[in-house]
C-alpha cells in the first residue's frame, strides 16, 4: 500500500511535468507556424527551394501535434493513477512511447539539418537575390516579410545592402535608396549610409539563429524523454500493482 502510494505521487509529479512541457512545446510549435515576419516564412516562398526547408517547416506541425497530445497525456496519467484504471495506464504508456518515437524523429530532423544549414542557406543565395530584386518594392506581401524579417533580426537584405540593386524599391536607378533597417540612423538610407552602417545580412543571422538553438532544442528534448521513460516506468510498475491486487 505505502509503495502503491509513493508510485502515485510520482505519477502525479512526471505527469504534472509532463502537462507543463506539452503547454511550452505547443506554444513553440504555434510561434514558429504563425511567426510571418519569420526569415523561414521568405525561404518558404523560394521556387525550388531545397527539401531540407519543408522538412525543418513541418517541424512547426509536429511541435504542435507533440504538444497538444502531451497535455492530453499528461491529464490521461493522472486520472489513471487516481481511479487506478489499468486500462487507462496501459493507453497512457502506449501513446507516450509513439510521442517519445516522434520527438526522436522530430530531434533527428533538427540536428541533421544543422551540419547542412550553412550548405542549404548558401545554395539559395542566388535565388533569394533574384526574388528581391524582382519582386521587392512591387509584391506587397513579398515587401511585408522582408520587411518585418529584417526588423526582428536587424538585418539588411539576405547577403547585404546590395542585394537590393535593380530591384522595383528603388524608383530612382541613379540615385538609389535602401530600406531603413539597412542604415543604423534614420537618416536617408543612400548607398553611402548603407555602406557606412555595415548592417550584417539576414542570412548570418538565420545562420546563428540555428545553430544557438539547436543545442537548447536538444538538451529540451533530452530533458522530456528521461521525463517521458521514468513515467512509462512508474505506470507499468504500477499498472503491474494493480493487477496483482
Amino acid at each position: 500500500m505505502c509503495c502503491s502510494g509513493f508510485l502515485k505521487i510520482m505519477m502525479f509529479i512526471f505527469n504534472g511535468a509532463i502537462f507543463l512541457a506539452g503547454v511550452a512545446i505547443l506554444a513553440v510549435g504555434v510561434w514558429v507556424k504563425v511567426d510571418s515576419g519569420s526569415l523561414l516564412g521568405v525561404l518558404d516562398n523560394i521556387k525550388d527551394a531545397p527539401a531540407e526547408l519543408g522538412q525543418l517547416a513541418n517541424v512547426a506541425y509536429l511541435l504542435m501535434g507533440v504538444g497538444g497530445v502531451l497535455l492530453i497525456m499528461g491529464f490521461l496519467g493522472c486520472c489513471g493513477a487516481m481511479k487506478e484504471s489499468r486500462c487507462m495506464l496501459m493507453l497512457f504508456f502506449i501513446i507516450i512511447l509513439i510521442i517519445f518515437i516522434a520527438e526522436v524523429a522530430g530531434c533527428v530532423v533538427v540536428l541533421v539539418f544543422q551540419p547542412l544549414a550553412k550548405e542549404v542557406l548558401e545554395d539559395l543565395s542566388e535565388k533569394v537575390v533574384d526574388s528581391i530584386q524582382k519582386d521587392y518594392g512591387k509584391d506587397e506581401s513579398l515587401t511585408s516579410l522582408w520587411n518585418g524579417t529584417m526588423e526582428q533580426f536587424k538585418c539588411c537584405g539576405y547577403r547585404n545592402y546590395t542585394d537590393f540593386d535593380g530591384s522595383p524599391f528603388q524608383e530612382n536607378p541613379t540615385d538609389p535608396t535602401y530600406p531603413p533597417t539597412c542604415c543604423s540612423k534614420t537618416e536617408t538610407c543612400t548607398a553611402a549610409a548603407a555602406e557606412r552602417s555595415n548592417v550584417i545580412g539576414c542570412f548570418t543571422m538565420l545562420l546563428n539563429l540555428i545553430e544557438d538553438n539547436a543545442v537548447i532544442i536538444g538538451a529540451v528534448g533530452l530533458g522530456i524523454a528521461a521525463l517521458e521513460i521514468a513515467a512509462m516506468v512508474v505506470s507499468m510498475v504500477l499498472y503491474q500493482q494493480i493487477g496483482n491486487k
